[in-house]
């Protein structure tokens, strides 16, 4: 029973430190605050069309892709606080299906500057490594030598020796062959490096002279590695135009609100439930109410640890998930009454309470899952993706909590005399017989 207890105690204080981590680190210099979408921090969102028609089916995805990396560079470079950019497709519904790029601008309220910056088309530079160094020792760049017009196409290969390792092939225009054929010969032993939109991407060594405007880069990649390599070369040297669509400012003092009235909405959702939950079960209501809280700090711990962006559309699913949350919790306790009414001890009425109750927890939650990543992954809406996203977090966290809360924290109570489990647990107890009465006897 001592173990029991220790097991409750060390349960307990782990919530309380999650709790303490999570309030901590929501100073305004901390690198764990919480990510909180445009529609409560305030600022711009600006929607592209990305013109894909002249691309294959299959290569829509990774242009996307290194569209989405090269923007998100872009307004990284621009000095923009935890921009977001994410690749939409169109959701059902609409006339024709769109490749969309979002951009999301916290705290930037001139729309227009942004979407002019971020409409420039991707540089693709090629300079050589200079020997001289500057004074904090980094190495300096000559002037571009070559840039993305001159190359032709990237493609990922992997080496004939018998190792295998991955490699990137790349092909040169006549122009940039001729010169790329200068250079080398005329640099051997000296690093060729390569930008994309000022980011060095790579710098391999001239090994050799290389005529004919096809060379091979190789060196440490992963498969992974040398297939973002080609992916950058490819759509930084060609890249897909996009249109903005859709501009939309989000003043600062409407966020602060929406901000304000969710995280009432919250806390009265869980004041509410503790408060029903102690009516209801007494005891195991207390209980609920402590897994509840710990559920509360794990689900904010995890958005912080992992930077889950939270919106309006998010709260709202933290909100909806506190309900679920608890549902397992009514569903041991039901079972839990009801075999204290069959005249069990409590620890008796603990262990089948649960396991008699698990199939359900089990299935509505899976149920409850599904729902949830199938919204995330047929929605083409970036606030509905979000409410998905933490309605998920939240059905996760709260089978964990009662699961492993709940059934620590009844099990520490187990020593509690039958007259006393009654009173606290407000289970009738019905009397036990062997056999039916009989009817007029």
């Amino acid at each position: 029973m001592i173990a029991r207890r220790l097991s409750a105690i060390f349960v307990l204080v782990v919530a309380g430190l999650i709790g303490w981590w999570v309030a901590s680190t929501q100073a305004v210099d901390s690198k764990h605050k919480l990510n909180y979408g445009l529609d409560l921090s305030g600022g711009s969102r600006l929607t592209f069309v990305a013109d894909t028609s002249t691309l294959d089916g299959g290569d829509v995805a990774s242009a996307m892709t290194s569209l989405r990396d090269v923007i998100e560079r872009r307004v990284n470079q621009s000095g923009t606080a935890e921009a977001t950019v994410a690749v939409e497709r169109s959701s059902f519904g609409e006339a024709a299906n769109r490749d969309r790029l979002v951009v999301e601008l916290p705290g930037i309220t001139d729309p227009a500057a942004a979407a002019a910056e971020i409409g420039k088309t991707p540089l693709l530079e090629f300079r050589l490594v200079e020997e001289a160094t500057d004074a904090s020792g980094t190495p300096m760049f000559s002037d571009p030598i070559l840039t993305g017009a001159h190359l032709k196409r990237a493609a990922l290969t992997f080496d004939q020796t018998g190792l295998g390792r991955p490699m990137i092939s790349f092909e040169l225009n006549d122009e940039g062959g001729k010169k790329f054929g200068e250079i080398t010969e005329a640099n051997v032993g000296r690093q060729f490096a390569i930008f994309l939109d000022g980011a060095m991407l790579s710098a391999p060594v001239i090994r050799e002279e290389i005529p004919g405007g096809k060379a091979v880069i190789s060196g440490d990649f992963t498969v992974k590695e040398a297939q973002e390599m080609v992916r950058n070369l490819n759509y930084g040297a060609l890249p897909v135009n996009v249109t903005l669509l859709e501009t939309r400012t989000v003043g600062a003092s409407l966020g602060a609100d929406t901000l304000r009235q969710g995280e009432t909405a919250l806390l009265y959702a869980i004041i509410a439930v503790a408060i029903y939950m102690l009516v209801l079960y007494r005891l195991p209501g207390l209980v609920a109410s402590l897994a509840l809280v710990s559920y509360s700090f794990l689900v904010l711990a995890i958005f912080k640890i992992f930077g889950v962006t939270l919106t309006a559309a998010g709260i709202a699913g933290l909100i909806l998930s506190v309900g679920v949350a608890v549902d397992a919790n009514v569903l041991i306790f039901e079972r839990l009454r009801e075999e204290l009414g069959r005249g069990r001890t409590l620890t008796e009425a603990t262990a089948l309470g649960f396991s008699r109750a698990w199939p359900s927890i089990r299935d509505g939650n899976l149920s409850s899952l599904i729902s949830a990543v199938l919204l995330f992954w047929l929605s083409g809406v970036a606030l509905v993706k979000g409410f998905a996203l933490v309605f998920a977090i939240g059905v996760l966290s709260s089978m964990a909590t009662a699961i492993l809360v709940t059934w620590v924290l009844l099990r520490a109570l187990g020593d509690l005399s039958p007259k006393m489990a009654h009173i606290f647990y407000a289970a009738p107890r019905q009397k036990q017989t062997d056999a039916e009465p009989v009817a007029g006897s």
